[in-house]
C-alpha cells in the first residue's frame, strides 16, 4: 500500500514524484491545485514513507505500482501528473491505455547513449555526494549560496527555493531505500516506449524545461517522436523541476491540460 496525502476537492488528480524525492516535492503548487481539484499525492515504494516493493524495483514495476493503486482506490480515468521519473511512469501508464489526461513533466528515458552515461555519472556522483555530507544539509540548505552549490544541476534558480523544501529532497537521495536500484534502472535500463499515432486513450501534456540539465531539452524532440499525439510545453527560466522554478506556470499547465 502506497503512503498518500489527500487534499482539495473537485475532479480527481494523482501526483506522482521523481527519484529520491516524495509528495512533498509538490508543496509549492499543491495550495494552487488543491483550490479546484481532489489531488492525490503519493509516495512511491522506497520512497518517503511507503515502504519498498517486494522484488526487483524498475521504471515498469514502479508503474506497476501505481497502477494498482489506481485500481485499488477506485481511481480508474484520473487524470495524471508526474516529474521526471515519475513523468516517465505517468506517461508509461498513458502508453498503456490509461484513460485519464497526463501531464509528464520533464520525463526520463529519451536519452540517447552518451546522453545515458552522462545522466548516470552525474546522478550518480550528486547522490554520493549529498550521503557523505548528510549531517551538514541543515545547515547547507539554510543559505542561498548551498541551495545554489547543491542544486545548480536541477533548478535554474536553487537560490530562491524553500530551504525546508530543498532538505526534504535532499535528505530523500539519503534515506530512499529504493532509490539505488531506481536509479539503475533509469541508468542500464530500456528506454521509454513511445506510442503509436492514435493510440492513446487520453490526452497527454510533455512539459520542459528550457535550462534543464538533468534531461536536457534536445531529447524534448525525441519525446514527441515517440508521443506524437502528445503536446509540447515549454518553460522559460525553469531547469528540471518546473512545479519549483516556474510554480505558477506549472499549476496553470496542470489544470488547463487536465479541466
Amino acid at each position: 500500500m502506497m503512503h498518500f496525502e489527500r487534499h482539495g476537492s473537485g475532479k480527481p488528480l494523482l501526483l506522482v514524484h521523481g527519484l529520491g524525492s516524495s509528495l512533498r516535492t509538490w508543496d509549492p503548487i499543491m495550495p494552487a491545485l488543491t483550490a479546484e481539484r481532489d489531488v492525490i499525492a503519493v509516495d512511491l515504494p522506497g520512497f518517503g514513507k511507503t515502504r519498498p516493493l517486494i522484488g526487483t524495483v524498475t521504471v515498469g514495476t514502479l508503474a506497476d505500482a501505481v497502477e494498482r493503486f489506481i485500481h485499488t482506490e477506485g481511481l480508474n480515468g484520473i487524470d495524471l501528473a508526474g516529474s521526471s521519473m515519475g513523468a516517465r511512469i505517468v506517461l508509461e501508464l498513458a502508453r498503456r491505455g490509461h484513460s485519464g489526461a497526463t501531464v509528464s513533466l520533464d520525463p526520463g528515458g529519451f536519452w540517447n547513449d552518451g546522453q545515458r552515461r552522462v545522466f548516470g555519472a552525474s546522478i550518480t556522483a550528486s547522490v554520493a555526494l549529498v550521503r557523505a555530507i548528510r549531517p551538514a544539509l541543515p545547515f547547507l540548505t539554510r543559505s542561498a549560496v548551498g541551495r545554489t552549490a547543491l542544486l545548480a544541476q536541477f533548478s535554474a534558480k536553487p537560490w530562491q527555493l524553500d530551504p525546508s523544501l530543498v532538505l526534504t529532497e535532499l535528505e530523500g537521495f539519503s534515506n530512499s531505500p529504493s532509490l539505488d536500484e531506481a536509479r539503475r534502472s533509469l541508468i542500464e535500463g530500456p528506454v521509454q516506449q513511445g506510442a503509436p499515432e492514435g493510440s492513446l486513450a487520453g490526452t497527454v501534456v510533455i512539459g520542459w524545461g528550457r535550462k534543464d540539465r538533468v534531461t536536457v531539452p534536445s531529447q524534448a524532440a525525441t519525446a514527441q517522436k515517440r508521443f506524437p499525439d502528445a503536446k509540447l510545453h515549454w518553460f522559460d527560466e525553469c531547469g528540471h523541476f518546473p512545479h519549483w522554478d516556474q510554480p505558477e506556470q506549472t499549476a496553470r499547465l496542470i489544470l488547463a491540460s487536465t479541466s
